[in-house]
């Protein structure tokens, strides 16, 4: 039984780290406590309650998630702060001897986060004296099981302040790649019926939404827990008219099936957009990680959606500096890039991880070639993002605008993501959330969107 009660006037801030799972989560979180009585903590002012949503992907995000715990433990003093997310299933004594923290909840208990809350905030409201708030208080409890335990799923559709609806459609990974933790901060795979999914996208539509970005830690593993398919996920998505863009977040390419391919280039609503997680396109190190599959796979996706889709954006995923990464094998992967027609690189160094199998490989990558490896990646990333979008300038397109603050430049995607920028003196607030048909300019300054060139309806 929660304790609508004792939230009433309560006031909130909230702070994610990692994925835009770990975003459509915390959204969700808040929404929740919203409809409980709770508003969210504005610019400067001190909440009442803190919820910190970790990752754990490297250890540097390990570092981050510390900083952020103890920056809002500093900034709102008194707080009862609940730490949860990948971090908190892996490390959760250690986020418990933080002073300030009071509530730990690992994977499994992320999907009754509110029912715990209530009930530890509702025990040290009452026993707690709260004319020594500014006192840190040591009561920290967690609550982690082993990755075979974790089966919990934690439903989510949410916007927070986005314009974007992020609807969880999976959980967990099977894969255990040799480098990666996953598994073990979220556990096996697993999700939601299809019935369930198509109700939240109709809430989300109801709510006005008009863009879902699918989200989840390996969603082309859909269907393990119900025996379903992500094909007649998408197919059963495509059919909620009010909805009329969708987004696959990620999309691992031995998942990635012609058969999703062919019916995402016809639907009505899945736009011309994907991203691929490669990790390295050497196949020494793609067995050295585990991954379940190898270059020529990878580059085959990669053209058959361009057959499809000519106008598709494609994002990847790059991991440098991984053991065993050698120069050769480097090489390897800038030349398989450099020859394919993806737009964007998401690149990342390599990053040391307690317990996986990764640290038996005896070949150790420099720190110094891990940042020129990513340098190099990361121009070679400009150069093809660039190029795509020079393909656009003086063409019409339709965008769906997103919200802007105050007296800043308005910005929106157009179908294949192409980022557009309206100027502030042009930008209306009822503009955001909507779509309309533009002609593209040139670049902005920072060549991070294109202009604007005229709004056509």
């Amino acid at each position: 039984m929660i304790d609508t009660a004792a939230f009433q006037g309560k006031k909130a801030a909230y702070y994610t780290l990692g994925c835009k799972l770990n975003f459509s989560e915390t959204s969700t979180f808040g929404k929740m406590l919203s409809e409980m009585g709770v508003l969210t903590a504005q610019k400067g002012e001190v909440a009442d309650i803190c919820l910190i949503n970790t990752c754990s992907v490297t250890e540097v995000a390990d570092h981050k998630c510390r900083q952020a715990i103890h920056r809002m433990v500093r900034q709102h003093p008194g707080a009862f702060v609940v730490v949860t997310g990948c971090y908190a299933q892996l490390e959760p004594a250690r986020i418990s001897n933080i002073d300030g923290v009071d509530l730990v909840l690992g994977s499994n208990e992320k999907a009754q986060l509110i029912q715990f809350l209530s009930d530890a905030f509702v025990r040290r409201e009452t026993t707690t004296d709260r004319c020594d708030v500014a006192t840190p208080h040591k009561t920290a409890t967690y609550h982690t099981e082993k990755t075979k335990d974790i089966k919990t799923f934690a439903p989510s559709c949410s916007r927070g302040n986005r314009t974007r609806y992020f609807l969880k459609v999976q959980d967990g990974c099977d894969y255990f790649c040799t480098y990666c933790t996953i598994p073990y901060a979220r556990g096996f795979s697993r999700n939601p019926s299809i019935e369930s999914l198509v109700a939240q996208a109709q809430a989300a539509a109801s709510e006005g939404g008009k863009e879902i970005v699918l989200t989840g830690v390996n969603i082309g593993d859909f269907g393990k827990t119900t025996g379903e398919r992500f094909i007649d996920l998408v197919k059963a998505l495509d059919a909620v008219e009010a909805i009329q863009r969708y987004r696959i977040s990620s999309m691992e390419p031995d998942l990635l099936s012609d058969e999703l391919i062919d019916y995402c280039a016809r639907s009505r609503a899945f736009m011309p957009h994907w991203h691929i997680p490669l990790q390295s396109g050497s196949d020494t190190v793609l067995k050295l990680m585990h991954r379940h599959y190898n270059s020529e796979l990878f580059a085959d996706k990669i053209r058959r959606i361009k057959e499809a889709m000519p106008d598709a954006f494609i994002g990847v995923d790059v991991m440098v500096g991984c053991r065993g990464e050698t120069p050769a094998c480097f090489e390897e992967t800038y030349e398989l890039l450099q020859s394919l027609d993806v737009t964007q690189l998401h690149v990342f160094p390599y990053s040391e991880r307690p317990g996986t199998s990764a640290l038996n490989i005896p070949y150790v990558v420099s720190d110094a070639d891990k940042r020129e490896r990513s340098r190099r990646l990361l121009e070679l990333s400009d150069q093809k993002t660039q190029a795509f979008y020079r393909r656009y300038i003086g063409t019409e397109a339709e965008v769906l605008f997103e919200k802007a603050p105050r007296g800043k430049a308005m910005h929106g995607f157009t179908k294949n993501y192409v980022r557009v920028e309206l100027p502030a003196a042009k930008a209306k607030a009822e503009y955001d959330n909507q779509l309309i048909n533009v002609r593209l300019g040139d670049f902005n300054p920072d060549r991070s969107a294109l202009k604007i060139e005229e709004l056509k309806s």
